[in-house]
């Protein structure tokens, strides 16, 4: 056998985040996210090799381990291996490899980096193991799991499907389970007013979206008024997406904002607020909290017109504007 490479995109969240964790979309009787696979990718190389030997390589925590078999490689105390180890502990693959891992999405950048080196690693071994995890809602359910295991924490499911599937991606969330619909953001101005800008701070999802939770089970009116309204902006979202509407996209990324915030004052930060501010003041249309917030990255709607001016002003209050943009999976 030769070797297996896969690789996933990660995503920005445009609205209904924090929604997609059980039960709190049953809380507010039903919800939607909206995302959008972006060009900042996790990638999965597995390598046959000749025997049981194991060796595991991470190039995003600088390590490299051999084991003799898979018994030595699953008894490894190291909480570093743990990811892997939960992987590995599932497939329990039959014959020796070579497993090397890295991400390109900054630490704790808020964009589903985790979700998607989960499905990389899925998707490799389903190839190495000659198993298949079934259809894409399969594949996220399993990568939910083997997720919430490593984590030690509630986690929602939106951030694999974009990773599994590319393209805009909207959930409806209900009794039955989770809908997916995937479109395309070529020749959107998903692509042409994307403007995606890392604080330098990393983000805390599991801790934000924690309190979330509690708040909402110990029914908090705050939180649940903020909850619904995440609800009713994401249901606006989708049918300015679905419609193609995307000039009501910067008053509704500006109301999820003041929603989020609501939600938790923690979802924001004094890098985040510096930000918001500043891209405004520059011409920027509206800014979009990534994932739980707390620092990580922020997507600017900018357009064409004022995208230099707003990235150059960005870089000298000593943020860093990446590289990125929306994109589909290659058939």
């Amino acid at each position: 056998m030769s070797s297996i490479l896969v690789q996933s995109p990660t995503r920005v969240d445009l609205a209904g985040g924090t929604l997609d964790l059980w039960p709190l979309f049953l809380f507010v009787h039903g919800a939607q996210t909206v995302n959008v696979a972006i060009d900042i990718w996790t990638r999965v190389e597995i390598i046959p090799t000749s025997g049981s030997e194991i060796i595991l390589e991470s190039a995003d925590l600088n390590l490299k381990k051999t084991y003799k078999n898979l018994q030595e490689c699953l008894a490894d105390q190291d909480p570093k291996m743990h990811l892997l180890q939960v992987q590995i502990k599932y497939w329990k693959p039959q014959k020796g490899f070579h497993l090397k891992t890295s991400s390109e999405s900054p630490v704790g950048g808020g964009l589903g980096g985790s979700s998607s080196l989960t499905i990389s690693l899925l998707k490799a071994f389903e190839k190495f193991c000659g198993r298949s995890s079934g259809s894409t809602h399969q594949l996220v359910q399993l990568a939910h799991n083997i997720e919430a295991e490593v984590l030690n924490t509630p986690t929602g499911t939106q951030d694999y499907y974009p990773a599994a599937s590319g393209g805009l991606n909207i959930l409806t969330y209900g009794y039955d389970g989770i809908e997916q619909s995937v479109q395309s953001v070529v020749g959107s101005p998903l692509s042409s007013h994307f403007m995606l800008v890392y604080t330098g701070r990393s983000h805390h999802s599991g801790l934000n979206n924690f309190e979330v939770l509690k708040g909402a089970i110990g029914k908090d009116s705050n939180t649940m008024r903020a909850l619904n309204d995440l609800k009713l902006i994401s249901q606006d979202m989708v049918k300015a997406c679905k419609e193609s509407k995307w000039s009501e996209l910067p008053s509704l990324f500006r109301n999820e904002y003041e929603a989020r915030v609501r939600l938790a004052p923690a979802f924001s930060c004094t890098e985040i607020t510096e930000l918001n501010q500043l891209a405004l003041r520059e011409g920027a249309e509206a800014v979009k909290i990534c994932g739980a917030g707390g620092g990580g990255c922020v997507l600017v709607w900018v357009s064409p017109a004022h995208r230099e001016r707003v990235a150059l002003a960005c870089q000298k209050a000593g943020f860093k504007v990446l590289s990125a943009k929306p994109v589909d999976l290659k058939s």
